[in-house]
């Protein structure tokens, strides 16, 4: 079974092997959103699904990322302060954003898997 969940606003979560989720954007937000030249982190601390928790500023927008899952957030990638251009360069990788304790563990399962999140990508995108 995949580590790798998508969701609908294009965020990808991967579950680490000590159960924290480690939560990015897809390839297909990077490109959508051009080059990233500014990354506002979240603060540390518990969040609702939904909230927005970090700002992303390219050369063609700003975006929000939302917090995909209610829980907290235990770190984040503070390389993105100095680099946000990481986001175009590894957007899987080292252009992670932030990592979290999920209150429920079992939400994770009901993201879309890879094959779910190229179907969703073919029939909305």
């Amino acid at each position: 079974m995949s580590t790798l969940r998508f969701t609908p606003e294009h965020e990808w979560l991967r579950l680490e092997d000590n159960g924290e989720l480690t939560v990015g954007i897809t390839e297909f937000a990077q490109q959508a959103l051009g080059d990233v030249v500014f990354v506002q982190l979240p603060d540390l601390g518990r969040f609702g699904e939904g909230n927005e928790v970090a700002v992303l500023e390219s050369v063609k927008a700003a975006s929000n990322i939302g917090m995909p899952l209610d829980g907290e957030v235990v770190e984040v990638n503070q390389a993105l302060a100095d680099d946000p251009e990481l986001v175009n360069a590894s957007p899987l990788q080292d252009g992670w954003f932030f990592r979290i304790k999920a209150d429920d563990a079992a939400q994770f399962d009901g993201l879309m898997d890879q094959d779910g999140y190229d179907r969703y990508l073919a029939e909305n995108a």
